[in-house]
Formats: C-alpha cells, sequence, structure tokens
C-alpha cells in the first residue's frame, strides 16, 4: 500500500516537473522572440506591438512564480543554515523540518492574500493587455504560493520520514 503511494506521488511528481519546465522553457522562449522583435520593429520599421511591453512584464511575473515553483522542487531556494554547521545530522533534520513547514504556512497566507486581491480585481474589472481581465493574468500568484507550499509541505515530509538514501536519491513521499 505504501508502495503504490510512493509510486502515484512519484509519478505526479514527474507529471509536475514536467508541466514546470515546458512552461519555463515556453515562457522565456516567448519572451526572448517578443522582445527582439519588439526591438526589431522600432529601431527598423519604427512601429511596435501596443501590448507586447505589457504582455512581456507579465511573462516575467509568471516565468519568476514557476520559476519559484521548480526551485523549491529542487531544494534550490534561498535557505539561511548556519546552523547546519553548527549542529549534528538528527537535529538538522529537525530544523530543516520545521523551517520547511513554516515556509509552506507563509506561502498558504500569501496565496490566500493575492486570492483576496484576485476578488477585488474581478470586482472591480480591471484589465490588462487592452481587455483581457487582470485576474487571469495574475492568478498565477496564488496558484504558485499554493504549489510552493505544497512543494515544502513535501521537502518536510521527506527530511521528517525519509532514509538519508532516500533523502539523497530524491525520494517523494
Amino acid at each position: 500500500m505504501v508502495t503504490d503511494q510512493r509510486a502515484l506521488l512519484a509519478r505526479f511528481d514527474r507529471i509536475g516537473r514536467s508541466l514546470e519546465n515546458i512552461a519555463l522553457v515556453s515562457l522565456l522562449g516567448l519572451m526572448m522572440v517578443l522582445a527582439v522583435g519588439q526591438i526589431v520593429l522600432r529601431e527598423i520599421f519604427n512601429s511596435g506591438i501596443i501590448w507586447a511591453d505589457e504582455l512581456l512584464k507579465l511573462a516575467v511575473l509568471w516565468l519568476a512564480m514557476i520559476a519559484a515553483i521548480a526551485a523549491c522542487r529542487e531544494n534550490r531556494h534561498i535557505r539561511i543554515d548556519a546552523l547546519s554547521h553548527l549542529l549534528p545530522t538528527h537535529f538538522i533534520r529537525v530544523t530543516r523540518v520545521i523551517v520547511d513547514l513554516f515556509a509552506a504556512a507563509v506561502c498558504c497566507a500569501i496565496a490566500w492574500q493575492t486570492y483576496r486581491y484576485l476578488q477585488l480585481e474581478i470586482e472591480f474589472q480591471d484589465t490588462v493587455l487592452i481587455d483581457t481581465p487582470a485576474w487571469i493574468a495574475h492568478a498565477i500568484v496564488p496558484l504558485a504560493f499554493v504549489l510552493t507550499g505544497y512543494r515544502f509541505v513535501i521537502g518536510a515530509l521527506k527530511q521528517a520520514f525519509g532514509t538519508d538514501e532516500e533523502i539523497d536519491a530524491g525520494w517523494v513521499p
């Protein structure tokens, strides 16, 4: 039963990794093509796409949010770990579990507040990119914080219940 659950979670993890990687590469490619296109249009044709600059700003937001999820997935987020040089291995694992759970709670709180902000955007009918509802463009923020919080919880579970070999091999509970 436990191995079935681990296999299922590992499969979801692989799907999530693939979707994150596809989104990151696609967004970066879109940004490069759009930015270079804008430069060419402005310099050579004295023209440009009206909504391109705003789309680039939104693409940077989306790229940053998805990259934060991916960084948390790879345990490459910013971590101040001065204690890891002073404490024994067992205590390091305990502190990392606590820190990851705290980070997950903070991510969930931020997700909730950004969701509330989206509700205001819906209520006031804010728009971006000429006539697109702003909440659609900004929906990545609460979603990214929920997924980052999920990744922190997974990291805490790995630290709490995994063996050292499983943690080093990237075991997913």
